[in-house]
Formats: C-alpha cells, structure tokens, sequence
C-alpha cells in the first residue's frame, strides 16, 4: 500500500499514543516512511522565510488530516464488527461511503487498512481491541475539537446506517464510542436520524421532544447548526467540509420539517 493523496506524508499528534502503536502495528512500512517524512532536516528548529512557515503548514494539515482519517478507520472496524460479524455487503457499503466522500484514492488505502485492523482484533481478542479503542477514543477526544469528533461520529453513523438498518448492537457500540470520545449518546441519536422523513425523526435530529417550545426548538437548531458549521472542520480537507455540508444541509431539512409542523 503506497502513501498517496488520501493518507499523506505527516501522521500528526497520532504519532504517539495508542493510536500511534496501533499505526505501527496495522500500517508497517507505510507508518515508518510516515515517521521518516517528519524526522527531516526541514521539518525540526527553525523556519527561515516564507518557504519554512509554508512547509511547516502543509506538515501540519497533513498531520491532523491524516490523524483524522487513521482514527475513522480505526473505529470504524469496531463498528463494523460490533454485531460480531464482517458482512461483504456491509463492506462495499463502506468502500461505497469512502469513494463518495474522500475518492477513489480511500477505497484502496481504505480497505487495506481495514482489513489489516480486522486482523489485528482477531490476534489480540475483541476485549483487548476494545480496550485499544477505548484509549483510542481518549487520545481522540484531547487532540480533536468537539465539531471534529462530532463529524467522525457521523461518519461512523453512515457506516452504521449503510445496510439500511442499525442493529442494536451498532447502536450500543456508537454510543460507547461516543462517550469515549466524551460525546453524549443523543448526538448519536441525533446522527442516526438524520435523512429521516418523518416528524419524530426531525425532533430526534434537534434533540429535542415534539412538547418543547418553538423557543426550545429554535435555540437547538441554533446550537445544532454552530457545532456542525462546515468552517469548523475545514482544516481537515475539503472532502471532509463537503461532507459537513451535507450534514448541516440534512439538520436544517429536519429544522424546516418542525418549522413547517408547528406554523412557524
């Protein structure tokens, strides 16, 4: 599996950390010219001139990029085997997701990676891998922002709903990913109805019970749309921004729906 536009150069703040060794472990010799990239002449002391500070930038968007994408797919394989079993459909389901969303370029590095994640719970045990992920989740939730975790959280949901139905069993691992990630289980809630046509599924979405007040409703829509502004996640590649887009796009269909109920 060669470096290429979907995972770079730079792995960022994953170097270290659970996420680090797992990389170690799951990417070999893709994770070592990974760490050569950074341990470069050019990438240690000082910066002189504009070329310095634009290098140091690029390394920088890289790392946290590339941080972000190895912590989806790690997760992912948690979701994906939560119900005990790897579904071929479910599979091209999340090749279909990752090609919708990051390109062909992810569906390759993708399903590598993933496959080689599906091998390493099988070597350790699922209680281990579980508690790799936990510790995951928390070097996770100190070097990501809320709006950053929020749209892993709603790519796993995807990844969740791409069968076309959520066992309770995925519901169960969401959840718990999310509280590792110091997320609260309605934000899942709230991810998983999204694109839904009903009434109930709109007040899901706001987080709110169809007996809130129109001021209720109005401030969680307001709350809702700040945490998944697509500028929030703009750092991360303009694939991830596309996708948040999507997403704001659905809250605010959701949003209408009860405006459109409650006369408003």
């Amino acid at each position: 599996m060669a470096a290429g536009r979907w995972i770079g150069g730079f792995i960022g703040w994953m170097a270290g950390g659970p996420l680090g060794a797992l990389a170690g472990i799951v990417l070999g010799g893709l994770f070592d010219t990974m760490l050569d990239a950074v341990n470069t002449p050019e990438t240690q002391g000082t910066f002189d001139g504009q070329s310095g500070y634009a290098t140091q930038q690029r390394q920088q968007y890289e790392g946290q990029r590339n941080s972000f994408l190895f912590s989806l797919l790690v997760l992912a394989a948690y979701i994906i085997r939560a119900d005990g079993r790897v579904m071929h459909s479910e599979m091209e389901l999340v090749r279909q997701m990752l090609r919708q969303n990051f390109g062909d370029a992810a569906v390759t590095q993708g399903d590598t990676v993933l496959r080689r994640l599906f091998d390493e719970q099988k070597r350790v045990g699922a209680q281990s891998f579980q508690q790799t992920v936990a510790s995951s989740c928390a070097q996770i939730a100190l070097n990501m922002d809320h709006s950053q975790r929020l749209q892993l959280l709603a790519f796993l949901a995807e990844i969740a709903k791409a069968d076309g139905r959520v066992d309770a069993s995925e519901v169960a691992a969401l959840k718990q990913v999310a509280a590792w990630m110091r997320l609260s289980p309605s934000e899942v809630d709230s991810l998983l109805s999204l694109g839904g046509q009903s009434l109930d599924d709109a007040y899901r979405v706001l987080g709110v019970s169809p007996q809130a007040t129109d001021d209720e409703v109005k401030r969680a829509y307001k709350r809702l749309a700040l945490q998944h502004h697509p500028d929030r996640v703009a750092a991360l590649g303009e694939d991830v921004r596309r996708a948040a887009e999507k997403k704001l796009q659905e809250i605010n269909e959701a949003k209408e729906r009860i405006y459109k109920a409650r006369g408003l």
